[in-house]
């Protein structure tokens, strides 16, 4: 169960940062609601690592939670903010994925 609330707090993570980009893009009223949902996905992602890590280790449930954050982000960015998705940003990109599952994989919870 802690592993499903950790990526579930991985997914608001990258809610947050999603926010965080397009109150930038808007302005006015439109911006405030954004930042409202940053709030809110803030709060989630927080209580959600919180939770999860009361039962796994605090180093592997942050690295995780962030990892997700992480890699979900980087493809929001290509996806919505039309970022660049060049060779080197997906290697790596398709390195922090191995390093999550090997967290995972040798974790003992």
């Amino acid at each position: 169960m802690a592993w499903i609330l950790l990526i579930i707090g991985g997914f608001f993570e990258v809610g947050f940062a999603t926010c965080l980009g397009k109150a930038k893009e808007t302005q006015g009223i439109i911006s405030s609601l954004w930042l409202g949902g940053f709030l809110v996905c803030l709060s989630i992602s927080m209580v959600l690592l919180y939770k999860a890590s009361q039962s796994l280790p605090i180093g592997t449930a942050y690295a995780v939670w962030t990892g997700i954050g992480a890699v979900g982000t980087v493809l929001v960015g290509i996806l919505i903010f039309k970022e660049p998705a060049d060779f080197w940003r997906m290697f790596f990109i398709t390195t922090l994925i191995a390093s999550i599952v090997g967290l995972k994989i040798v974790s003992t919870h």
